[in-house]
C-alpha cells in the first residue's frame, strides 16, 4: 500500500511539474523508497529501496538495471569494470533490455536499439494485475524515434515496470504493444540479458537444463541436446536453450548462494560466459565473477498483430546459506 501511494504521489508530481527535482522531493518525504538522481556522466538514475536494506538502481538510458543489492548490501549483478556510460554505447553488465532483435538474428544492429535509447517515466500506465503492485516500483516507457522507424518501420509502445519486492526480489514486467495504424503485424525477439555476480565462475552450476535442446552460438547455432546434469564452466559458453522451465536456479557453491530466474512468457534461456575472450568494454578478469542467464524469447519470434499487446516478466530471487 505504501509503494502504491508513493507511485501515485510521484505520478501527480510528474504530471503537474514534469521535473526530476520534484520527484526527488517526494521521494525524500517517503523515506527515499523511490529516488531520481544523477548517475555516472550525469545520466538520470532511479533508486528503489526497501525498508530491510535491499536496493535496485536503474538508468533511464536503456531502462538499464545496473545494481541489485540484497538486505545485507551485497551486490548480485556484475557491472563491467570498463562499462561505458556514454550514449549511444550500451552499458555493459547489469540487465540490458534486448529488443526488437536478439544478437544478429535480423537486419538490425546486434541486440536491437532499446538498450541504446533514453526511456521516460510512464506516468499513466494501463492497469497492472494487483499482485504486481506488491513492492516499490517504477514504470518506464519507450516509443520509437524517427531513427528507429527508419531502420525498423513499426510503431510500438514498450512499457516496463521494475519492482523491488518486500523480500528483495527484483521483478521486471514488459508489455509491448503494436500501435501500427496500417494494420501491419510485426515480429521481434527479446531478452533480459542478466549478468549475475558470482564468487568464482568455476564454482557455478546452472541447473534444470538437462535433456533440453540448445543452439550453440560457438558452432554456428548448431542444435544439440544438453546431456549434463548442470551447465558448468571451464571455457567459453554461449548457448540458447529452447523451451526451458519457468524457473532456472544458478548455484554458486563457493558463496553458498542460489539465484533463481523465474520467468513468465519467456520460453528460452541464454547461458553465457565469454571466458577470457577480449571484449573492449569488459574487464580482463570480469568473466571470473559473472555468469549470464537470460530470460528470453528467441527460438520462435513473437508475432504481434496491430493493436495486440505482448506481456512477459522475470522475477529474480537470491538466497544465501550463512
Amino acid at each position: 500500500m505504501i509503494s502504491y501511494l508513493v507511485y501515485v504521489i510521484i505520478s501527480i508530481v510528474l504530471c503537474t511539474q514534469h521535473t526530476l527535482a520534484a520527484v526527488d522531493e517526494v521521494s525524500t518525504a517517503k523515506n527515499n523508497s523511490v529516488e531520481i538522481t544523477k548517475g555516472i556522466n550525469g545520466l538520470d538514475k532511479i533508486i528503489l529501496r526497501q525498508i530491510h536494506g535491499s536496493a535496485v538502481e536503474l538508468y533511464l538510458y536503456g531502462a538499464h538495471v545496473t545494481s541489485w543489492k540484497n538486505d545485507h548490501g551485497e551486490e548480485l549483478l556484475l557491472l563491467s569494470s570498463k562499462a561505458i556510460f556514454s550514449p549511444p554505447t550500451a552499458i555493459r553488465g547489469g540487465i540490458p533490455i534486448i529488443f526488437p532483435q536478439f544478437s544478429n538474428l535480423g537486419p538490425l544492429r546486434s541486440h536491437g536499439f532499446a538498450r541504446n535509447r533514453v526511456w521516460t517515466i510512464d506516468t499513466n500506465p494501463p492497469p497492472f494485475p494487483p499482485k504486481t503492485i506488491n513492492g516499490v516500483f517504477v514504470d518506464l516507457l519507450l516509443k520509437p524515434t524517427q531513427d528507429d522507424l527508419n531502420i525498423w518501420p513499426n510503431s510500438f509502445e514498450f512499457r516496463l515496470r521494475v519492482t523491488l519486492g518486500i523480500k528483495g526480489d527484483l521483478t521486471m514486467t514488459s508489455r509491448i504493444k503494436n500501435t501500427n495504424t496500417d494494420d501491419k503485424p510485426f515480429n521481434f525477439t527479446f531478452a533480459y540479458h542478466n549478468y549475475f555476480r558470482v564468487s568464482d565462475i568455476s564454482e557455478v552450476r546452472v541447473e534444470r537444463l538437462k535433456s533440453l535442446d540448445y543452439l550453440d552460438n560457438l558452432q554456428n547455432r548448431t542444435r544439440f541436446t544438453e546431456e549434463q546434469d548442470a551447465v558448468t564452466f571451464n571455457a567459453e559458453v554461449d548457448r540458447i536453450y529452447l523451451s526451458t522451465p519457468t524457473k532456472i536456479p544458478i548455484l554458486d557453491n563457493k558463496k553458498k548462494q542460489r539465484i533463481s530466474v523465474h520467468k513468465n512468457g519467456l520460453p528460452d534461456a541464454v547461458v553465457w560466459n565469454p571466458w577470457n575472450k577480449s571484449i573492449v568494454d569488459l574487464g580482463v578478469d570480469d568473466y571470473k565473477s559473472m555468469v549470464a542467464v537470460e530470460a528470453s524469447a528467441i527460438g520462435k519470434p513473437v508475432v504481434l498483430k496491430a493493436g495486440e499487446e505482448w506481456k512477459a516478466s522475470q522475477r529474480l530471487s537470491a538466497v544465501t546459506s550463512r
